[in-house]
């Protein structure tokens, strides 16, 4: 299903969370609106590496970010492969891929479309502002 957020348009795996796409916009208008820093919701995760990788990020804290470098070292892998995985991620922003990011950069943000970049730095930014 897509959402608007920040102006961007957003996809996200419906049927990868345990509620109803409805309760899922209401949620990410929440966290647009500020109201709203962490999502409530089970989440199916896919089995290994990419779930391994979405298990990672979920774990990162609001407003805060970490490096493909440091969630490679803390599952053993490489910086690459933890990006090819973060570029998996059925629920960008739910499952906070956005916070992983270059050890000089910015890196990659696979949701978004064209304006991918732009919408990274504009949710860093918006947790950053609200936390």
């Amino acid at each position: 299903m897509d959402v608007t957020l920040f102006g961007t348009t957003l996809t996200l795996d419906e049927t990868a969370v345990s509620v109803s796409p409805d309760e899922l916009r209401r949620q990410v208008a929440d966290y647009e609106s500020g109201e709203r820093q962490a999502f409530e919701m089970d989440l199916h995760r896919p089995a290994g590496f990419t779930g391994a990788v979405m298990e990672a990020m979920a774990e990162i804290p609001y407003g805060e970010t970490r490096t493909y470098g440091q969630l490679a070292a803390s599952l053993d892998t490489a910086p690459v492969a933890v990006g090819q995985a973060c570029g998996r991620n059925p629920l960008p922003l739910v499952v906070p891929c956005h916070r992983v990011v270059g050890a000089d950069s910015l890196g990659g943000y696979s949701a978004g479309g064209d304006d991918g970049l732009a919408l990274k730095r504009r949710l860093l930014d918006h947790e950053r502002a609200n936390r």
